[in-house]
C-alpha cells in the first residue's frame, strides 16, 4: 500500500542541547544596533520545535524577555513570517495558517484544502479543538461562514471528523463503494456529487486505497480520472487533494511546492506554511518526490526563485542532503 511511507524530517532535534545557551546567544544576536541574523538562522533553524519551545522557556526565565516579541521587533517581511512560524507549536500554526485563510475579505481556499484535507482524524479533532481554544469560535462554523455548496459540506465533514480510524479495512465493502461512486458519477447522467464526498471523507485512508484499486478494476480508469470527468472548481480540487495524501503525501505536497514557485511570482504564503509545517513530519520525502518529479532539486528552485535571509532560512530548513 502506497499510503505507508515512513516519514523522514529534515529538521531533528539538535544533540548536545542547552536552551540558557541558545537563549543567551539569540539575544546577544538582536541586542544594541543591527541584527545578526545568520545567528538567529543558525539556532532557530537547527532546533525541534520542542526545543525551541525550551529556549523561549529559557529566554523568559533567564533575561526576563519575550523572545517572540524580541524576534518580531528585529525582523521583517518574509523572513520574519518563516521564524515567527518556526516559533509556534504545530498544530497552534496551522490553526492560525487557517484563521488568516478566512480572515478578512476573500477566503485561501487553496490553503484551507491544503491544510484539511491532508489530516488524519485524530489529528484533525486536536485542530478543531485547538482552533475553539485560540479563537473563541468553532473551526466549523468558521469554514461554513467562508465557502458554500458541496465544498462546505465536504469540509465540514472533514471538520467534525466521520472518518474511520487508520487500519480500518473491509476488501468487501470495497468492490461496493467503487460501484456506488460509479453509479454516482460516470455510470449515469449528471452526477451526485454527495455519495463522492460522503465516501472520500468517511472512509480509513487505508481503505480508500482499496477503493481506488476496486474502481479501476472495475472501470479501467483511475479514480482522478472520474473526479476530472465527473467534478468541477474547488469540491474538484479538494477531493484530488485527498485522494493524492491517500496515495502519496509528499507528492501532494510537491506538487504544491512546484506551483507556488512555477511561472510569474512567488506564492510565499504556501512555500513557508509547507516547508514550516512539514520540516519535522516529511520534508525529506517531499525533497525526495519534488527531485523525481521536476527533475531538480526543491533546495535549487527556492534558492532560485527566493533571496535574502528568507532564502537562507528555508535553505537551512529544507537541509543539504
Amino acid at each position: 500500500m502506497s499510503w505507508y511511507y515512513t516519514p523522514v524530517p529534515t529538521v531533528v532535534p539538535a544533540a548536545d542541547f542547552n536552551p540558557s545557551a541558545d537563549a543567551a546567544a539569540l539575544r546577544k544576536a538582536m541586542k544594541g544596533f543591527g541584527t545578526d541574523e545568520q545567528a538567529i538562522i543558525d539556532i532557530l533553524c537547527a532546533r525541534s520545535n520542542a526545543q525551541r519551545q525550551e529556549i523561549a522557556a529559557a529566554f523568559s526565565r533567564d533575561l526576563g524577555r519575550d523572545l517572540v516579541k524580541d524576534l518580531k521587533s528585529e525582523l521583517s517581511g518574509k523572513f520574519e513570517d518563516v521564524i515567527i512560524g518556526l516559533m509556534q507549536p504545530p498544530l497552534n500554526y496551522l490553526c492560525q495558517q487557517l484563521y488568516k485563510a478566512m480572515d478578512g475579505i476573500g477566503t485561501d481556499e487553496k490553503a484551507l484544502i491544503e491544510i484539511l484535507c491532508s489530516q488524519n482524524n485524530e489529528t484533525m479533532h486536536e485542530i478543531a479543538r485547538l482552533y475553539e481554544q485560540l479563537y473563541s469560535r468553532p473551526l466549523a462554523e468558521h469554514v461554513c461562514t467562508e465557502t458554500s455548496g458541496n465544498f462546505r459540506r465536504l469540509l465540514t465533514m472533514i471538520i467534525t471528523g466521520s472518518r474511520e480510524a487508520p487500519g480500518t479495512v473491509n476488501p468487501e465493502l470495497a468492490v461496493q463503494q467503487a460501484k456506488q461512486l460509479y453509479d454516482a458519477g460516470e455510470g449515469r447522467f449528471g452526477t451526485d456529487e454527495s455519495a463522492f464526498y460522503k465516501i472520500l471523507t468517511h472512509a480509513s485512508f487505508d481503505q480508500l486505497e482499496y477503493i481506488f484499486e476496486e474502481y479501476k478494476k472495475l472501470t479501467g480508469r483511475t479514480i482522478e480520472q472520474a473526479l476530472k470527468n465527473e467534478l468541477s472548481g474547488d469540491l474538484y480540487n479538494a477531493l484530488r487533494a485527498i485522494v493524492e495524501c491517500v496515495q502519496m503525501a509528499p507528492h501532494f505536497f510537491a506538487g504544491k511546492l512546484f506551483k507556488s514557485m512555477d511561472g510569474m511570482g512567488t506564492d510565499d504564503k504556501t512555500l513557508i506554511r509547507i516547508i514550516v509545517s512539514r520540516s519535522e513530519i516529511d520534508l525529506q520525502n517531499i525533497k525526495d518526490e519534488y527531485e523525481q518529479m521536476y527533475n531538480k532539486t526543491l533546495l535549487s528552485a527556492v534558492q532560485s526563485d527566493t533571496s535574502g535571509d528568507y532564502k537562507k532560512a528555508l535553505c537551512a530548513i529544507i537541509g543539504k542532503a
